[in-house]
């Protein structure tokens, strides 16, 4: 998938960043992962803690304390501030909790949020993984960013340039 991604982001001229939580730079690995990735992929941060989300980011303490970090709300706006402090088009972000012990009554382990942010369109995919280890939760996100991207990728393809 990720190679059909660097196509299409590389002929359309297109940059990504990415802002990881629990990922910890997997989406950054992935997407250096191919040759000639510095012609779309600008950079990222590994925002684990709240004190990075808020210190760097800029999420304001008020959403992390209201929503908390794994929350639609603070991953569109990450997704949206990487985008904005790196210059790109297209702004990537992951939260969520991996496991095995971070899960809370409202947040179980496996909850993850996927945002997107352009200048004119952003969007948040919720997923939920049935807990199948830690590792497994991880990939499972990272995954889930790239299918956000790719599908972003094809929404845009269907309307004139």
């Amino acid at each position: 998938m990720i190679e059909e991604i660097a196509l299409t982001l590389k002929k359309r001229e297109l940059t990504v960043s990415v802002a990881e939580a629990c990922t910890s730079g997997r989406l950054g690995h992935i997407f250096t992962s191919i040759e000639g990735s510095s012609a779309y992929f600008i950079g990222g941060i590994i925002a684990y803690a709240e004190s990075v989300k808020h210190k760097v980011l800029g999420i304001h303490s008020e959403l992390l304390a209201g929503y908390g970090s794994v929350s639609e709300v603070v991953a569109i706006t990450m997704a949206q501030r990487i985008r904005e402090l790196c210059n790109t088009t297209i702004g990537i972000s992951v939260t969520g909790i991996a496991g095995p012990t971070g899960k809370t009554a409202d947040k179980p382990v496996g909850l993850f949020y996927v945002a997107l942010s352009t200048k004119e369109y952003q969007t948040c995919q919720r997923y939920l993984f049935n807990d199948s280890g830690r590792e497994n939760n991880l990939v499972q996100a990272s995954n889930g960013a790239l299918q956000l991207l790719a599908n972003y990728l094809l929404l845009v393809n269907t309307f004139p340039q």
